[in-house]
């Protein structure tokens, strides 16, 4: 199977879901809040540096759990309407 390469929109997206996931993390290190959500440290890395922009939903869930961020919050960031702006919720 051949995946696609990944839209601007797309890849702006990544961005800012990493951004949000590396204010969450404050002071706390990499290392420790990628081995509370059961990942690499490098795979945390890519994600907050964009170089992953479509992370697996169980590790976006996994961060999110530890980091005490709303999931509402991160889709938000992370979704792309056609035209690349950010979907809203209508709530």
């Amino acid at each position: 199977m051949v995946r696609l390469p990944l839209t601007p929109e797309q890849l702006a997206a990544g961005r800012r879901l990493g951004g949000r996931l590396r204010e969450a993390r404050g002071t706390r290190t990499l290392a420790e809040v990628a081995s509370e959500a059961g990942i690499s440290p490098e795979t945390l890395r890519k994600i907050e540096t964009g170089r992953m922009a479509t992370p697996a939903f169980a590790t976006v869930a996994a961060l999110a759990q530890v980091l005490a961020v709303s999931l509402d919050e991160l889709a938000e960031l992370a979704l792309v309407s056609p035209v690349g702006d950010p979907v809203r919720s209508a709530g």
